[in-house]
């Protein structure tokens, strides 16, 4: 029985998504469709993509530096166009632009993972091993299961490492977890077997297109115009503010409204482990990461040593993904009493509980700060 029916498009792919349920499933099925491929046509585009890996040579730099990605998207999108040329010579200019679009997914990109994250009522993305389909979270249905099986478990752990350096980071049995965002700051999650006995995983939480503003929150009644009001004068008047919540109750979203209040002659310096903030474009803004250590326990960047570095960039406002630690929470509070505004995440429930953490192990700042 067929639930729910509608297509997008992802660059110039159209999917049609069909969501049934099937007899002995226990949840309805994310049915993926992509019609103008056949199993004879992919045969040939998985050629092409063989030989493709072998004519494009690029070296790590030209993969972790974000200056080169018009570059190196360019340079496969020319190998991929010759390449269709020679297998494909009588197709027209619509159907080759639509096999180009789909080799660059699944060349440059994350396949056909890459194609469903175009899809606006997904809030998740899952790879729980390359046994089981992939699993998704939709705004309407839940969790779905899909008709996608990937391929291998290597295959797995190939678009976990391809994220990994995009960012500067890597994913090896030494360093079997991940944490990164991709180029449309969706944020991901990696694990490799064995840490997940049953195979490696691969977690996506996508992200709004288009920021929350304050505007979007009032008119959606999550914020009271009162409420709204007192956080942009508080905002003006450069005070320091901690929002707190729950998991998953849109800490950082409410640190990026807030944000959207920000002087845009000011300089922003923000903090994170993940970069997960997206300001606005018009902010004079230095997003910072941490950095981990390599295999030999050297080059680590830790949130304190950013936030310390920080105060040294003549910052009007410092802005932390997350507060976790007690030497983090000093240099924050020390960072207010100098005369910077400070804006950080807490995880705690209403404000009696953030004293309380702030206040006891393991952060356990004396209430005099």
């Amino acid at each position: 029985m067929i639930k729910s029916k509608y297509s997008f498009y992802s660059g110039n792919i159209p999917v049609n998504i069909t969501i049934e349920s099937v007899k002995d499933e226990f949840v309805l099925i994310y049915n993926v469709s992509i019609s103008q491929i056949s199993a004879n046509t992919e045969l040939v585009l998985d050629k092409i993509r063989d030989e493709l890996v072998n004519k494009v040579k690029l070296g790590i730099a030209d993969i972790t530096d974000p200056k080169k990605m018009d570059y190196v998207k360019g340079k496969f999108k020319e190998t991929i166009e010759y390449l269709i040329d020679k297998y494909f010579p009588d197709i027209g200019g619509d159907t080759k632009d639509f096999f180009t679009t789909y080799l660059m997914h699944k060349s440059f990109g994350l396949g056909k993972i890459e194609i469903i994250l175009n899809d606006k009522n997904l809030e998740e993305v899952v790879v729980n091993s390359a046994e089981d389909p992939i699993w998704v979270y939709h705004h309407e249905h839940g969790w779905l299961k899909t008709n996608i099986i990937l391929k291998d478990e290597g295959l797995v752990k190939h678009y976990s490492s391809l994220i990994a350096r995009k960012v500067g980071r890597s994913i090896t049995m030494l360093t079997p977890l991940l944490d990164a965002h991709l180029d449309t700051g969706d944020r991901v999650n990696a694990t490799l077997f064995p840490i997940t006995s049953r195979g490696n995983t691969i977690t996506i939480r996508k992200f709004a297109e288009k920021p929350i503003t304050i505007t979007d929150m009032l008119k959606d009644k999550t914020i009271s115009l009162s409420a709204a009001s007192l956080i942009w004068s508080g905002v003006q008047y450069e005070l320091s503010a901690i929002v707190s919540g729950g998991t998953a109750t849109g800490k950082s979203t409410a640190l990026g409204v807030i944000s959207n209040f920000f002087p845009p002659n000011q300089r922003i310096i923000s903090i994170e482990d993940t970069r997960e903030l997206t300001l606005s474009k018009h902010l004079h803004w230095v997003p910072m990461v941490t950095r981990e250590p390599n295999v030999e326990g050297k080059g680590e960047v830790s949130m304190l040593d950013l936030i310390v570095n920080s105060l040294r960039m003549r910052p009007d406002r410092v802005v932390v993904g997350e507060i976790r630690k007690k030497r983090e929470a000093e240099v924050l509070f020390e960072a207010m009493h100098t005369g910077h505004s400070v804006y950080a995440t807490l995880h705690a429930n209403d404000s009696e509980e953030v004293i309380t953490r702030l206040t006891n192990p393991p952060i356990d700042i004396s209430k005099t700060r």
